[in-house]
């Protein structure tokens, strides 16, 4: 019978020997394990080693797990950034699409500013052309003819560049606060701030008139933006009407004021003191003691604290600001029989006018005064007479009317001691001249109104608002530029005829 030996190794020293038996996993595609055969072991070791083998199958699990999460994570990475470019295609194509528009719209600024400035040039230079042979110039001689041509060309591009700085001026939001803007000259003042683009603080003494108004000016804007087009709806994208209750009177309240157009729209471009009351037509003996206070604390008391305020805000800020103070009846020292309380004021409002140009001569706030005449408001029918209402007839116009010749100056306003009147000579001699087919216009003979109600007017004026009449054309022209160009045609004319005076046949 066989003998069988046994024998006995130590498993360190085999291990040291032959490390492929460490205890080592090896693991397989099919999740084989390689690991020491056991008859090598101490039952101590053999416990270790069976405690590290479940730990290690463990961990091969969780490897297994990881692997699995690379797997599915890369997958997705691959569907994510496939996405992402099939969108930043889109927003790419989107973005090229803005900047096209954005293009096409500066493009068309540009001519539109070009065929201006050509219109400008070549009109001034028809005119000093026709005052030449107008004033006795001989058609045959070419060189004075060019001459006056070319003295037209630098007037028409003096004039022209104007036109352009002035256009390019107008773009942008204005920030604008308008005091008593809830009925009258100031609704329509900020109805058309509004719809120029600007951003619009109205306030009045009655929070519930301040509500209606932000709701009324609100669907006014959604209806011009419904019909505007690409351009004209871009730039009444920033457009926005807030509004806050503020007793002129009471300081605390102007600050408030202040402070809540600086929170709502950030800072004050423009602000216009326009609250005011007449309390009628009547002798000074029959004002009692609180009409008088009242019309002074608004019309007086008021503006200088709402100046004082804006002069604070504006002076703090890098662009500065333009504050109008409103000019009416008594402005110019005039006497004014009937409303001698209300003239008083507004002559007292010339003065602060006056001082505080010297007072801030080198600072950055622009004082400004804008005179719109006579407006068909309340302030102005309250106590009026059928002799009053005929003389209306003639010279006064609706508030909507004068806000549109007022508003786009008041936007390009520059510098300090800019007065923007409505009643301009030339209005006030074509109404004089029109007088008689004025008559019945706005009152019958027996002092009745003829005029259609604030609402029907509104939808009139939209429609009329968006045509661009001749009469428009002729607003682009400041009044001083028809009267350079008169002027500067009859003395160029003059001159050409004075130094060529000896060469015309028969001299």
């Amino acid at each position: 019978m066989a003998t069988v030996a046994k024998i006995h190794l130590s498993p360190l020293g085999f291990r040291r020997s032959l490390g492929m038996f460490d205890p080592i996993n090896v693991e397989g595609r099919r999740g084989l394990w390689v690991r020491p055969c056991r008859s090598f072991r101490s039952e101590e070791e053999g416990e270790a080693a069976e405690k590290e083998m479940g730990s290690e199958r463990k961990c091969g699990k969780s490897s297994n797990q990881l692997e699995y999460k690379r797997r599915v994570n890369k997958v997705l990475g691959v569907l994510k950034s496939g996405i992402l470019k099939v969108s930043s295609r889109s927003r790419s194509q989107d973005r090229f699409r803005e900047e096209l528009e954005k293009f096409e719209e500066n493009l068309s600024s540009i001519a539109l500013q070009i065929g201006r400035y050509i219109v400008t040039m070549m009109s001034t230079g028809v005119v000093l052309l026709t005052g030449f042979q107008l004033s006795g110039g001989e058609a045959q001689m070419d060189a004075l003819i060019w001459y006056s041509w070319l003295g037209g060309i630098i007037i028409g591009t003096m004039i022209g560049s104007n036109m352009v700085l002035e256009e390019v001026s107008r773009a942008g939001p204005r920030n604008v606060i308008i005091t008593g803007s809830t009925r009258g000259l100031g609704k329509a003042l900020a109805r058309e701030f509004l719809l120029s683009g600007d951003r619009v603080v109205v306030a009045s003494h009655s929070p519930e008139s301040v509500d209606m108004t932000i709701r009324e000016l609100e669907d006014s804007l959604k209806e011009v933006i419904a019909t505007a087009g690409g351009s004209s709806r871009k730039n009444l994208a920033q457009a926005k009407v807030v509004g806050i209750a503020c007793d002129v009177c009471n300081p605390r309240d102007v600050q408030k004021l202040a402070n809540f157009a600086v929170n709502e729209l950030g800072s004050i471009d423009i602000w216009i003191n326009n609250a005011g009351t007449n309390k009628g037509f009547r002798p000074l003996l029959q004002f009692s003691h609180e009409d008088i206070q009242q019309i002074v604390s608004t019309n007086l008391v008021g503006s200088i604290l709402c100046t004082r305020e804006a002069m604070h805000v504006m002076g703090s800020q890098d662009k500065g600001g333009h504050i109008f103070n409103m000019d009416g009846a008594g402005s110019g020292g005039s006497s004014t029989p009937l409303t001698a309380v209300y003239g008083s004021t507004k002559c007292g409002l010339r003065q602060l006018q006056s001082s505080l140009l010297k007072e801030c001569k080198r600072s950055k706030v622009g004082m400004h005064t804008a005179s719109p005449g006579m407006v068909l408001t309340d302030l102005l029918l309250s106590g009026s007479t059928i002799q009053n209402k005929q003389m209306f007839n003639i010279i006064c116009e609706h508030p909507e009317t004068v806000a549109r010749t007022l508003v786009p100056r008041m936007r390009v306003v520059k510098g300090s001691g800019k007065a923007i009147n409505y009643l301009t000579p030339p209005r006030i001699l074509l109404a004089l001249v029109t007088a008689w087919l004025r008559r019945g216009r706005w009152f019958d003979a027996q002092g009745r109104a003829l005029y259609a109600a604030e609402a029907d007017r509104l939808r009139n004026w939209a429609e009329s608002r968006t045509r661009f009449s001749f009469t428009d054309a002729m607003e682009m022209y400041t009044e001083d530029t028809w009267v350079s160009v008169f002027s500067l045609s009859v003395v160029c004319a003059f001159i050409i005829l004075s130094s060529t005076g000896s060469t015309l046949p028969g001299t």
